[in-house]
């Protein structure tokens, strides 16, 4: 029983070098999907190297996107702003989606009773504590912004999953999975895609390395990802992101509802983690990332 390890590559060669080099020891090969446009439609140049990561060629299955989905809705003229906006969102997640999905024709080349792990490349699940039992398993991680030892306190992340391939509908599927497990007896689930019964979580099960960039990189990630819209709409830029990471402060509120406008200014302090509680390959490399520690 292999594990296949799927994830989307925007630019992010610091927390792939972490992510490949931690999951070595147990992965049989990493799926890495790289799509020539970003979330909000702008074309972009590919930015993985394969010659980067010569150690790991025979475990790397790199597929590119080539093409925007078919089915993205069409901004017209006559919209509304909130007409547009809502197309603008909606597009931003058909591409995020399709991009994620794109990886399952490879994925389906392996045994269905491989396992899968679909997740984000930022977060790398601690396959020291996983042991196979239910049909999905999620890892709760803990969450680190801007220095790979600066943690977001008292709070965890839901963020790798893993399941057998004949389990598996879609990557996005099982990314959208609820983190709750359900009774079996409740009806709802036999009529819900993302609710599910036979699930478990690990504890302690690894870590989600968010914008662990500079201030400038982050203001260019924010302006083409998934929510590019939302960012925009703060009124955020670099300058601002400079000086909350020298405040040490988390740029985005996790915990604020949806509908909060101040959700992008929280006033949530970070703090520094120990040295063991990250993952080994940093402890044990700590002057080559000296300069993503706080």
């Amino acid at each position: 029983m292999k594990i296949i390890d799927s994830f989307m590559y925007f630019d992010e060669d610091l927390i792939l070098d972490i992510r490949l080099n931690t999951l070595n020891k147990f992965v049989s090969k990493f799926v890495i999907c790289e799509a020539k446009f970003n979330h909000n439609g702008i074309n972009k140049k590919l930015n993985f190297r394969e010659e980067n990561f010569k150690k790991f060629r025979d475990k790397i299955d790199y597929i590119v996107v080539e093409n925007q989905p078919k089915n993205l809705k069409i901004i017209e003229e006559n919209d509304t702003e909130s007409e547009k906006n809502s197309k603008i969102l909606d597009n931003a997640l058909i591409r995020e989606n399709f991009q994620r999905n794109y990886s399952f024709k490879n994925i389906k080349k392996f045994s269905e009773e491989d396992l899968v792990i679909i997740n984000d490349l930022d977060e790398i699940p601690n396959l020291e504590k996983f042991s196979y039992k239910n049909k999905i398993t999620i890892f709760k991680q803990k969450m680190f912004y801007y220095k790979l030892n600066l943690e977001y306190p008292d709070y965890t992340w839901m963020g790798s999953r893993i399941c057998k391939l004949k389990y598996l509908k879609t990557p996005q599927w099982l990314k959208n999975i609820k983190p709750k497990s359900y009774p079996i007896w409740r009806a709802d689930i036999l009529f819900s895609e993302c609710k599910y019964h036979d699930l478990s979580f690990i504890n302690q099960g690894g870590w989600h390395f968010t914008n662990v960039k500079s201030p400038e990189d982050i203001d260019h990630k924010m302006k083409n990802f998934l929510h590019h819209l939302e960012y925009e709409k703060s009124g955020l830029n670099s300058e601002d992101l400079k000086k909350i990471i020298n405040d040490k402060k988390v740029m985005y509120d996790h915990l604020a509802d949806k509908t909060n406008v101040n959700k992008w200014k929280s006033s949530t302090s970070l703090k520094k983690a120990n040295v063991s509680d990250l993952p080994k390959y940093i402890s044990d490399n700590l002057s080559r990332f000296k300069d993503w520690m706080d």
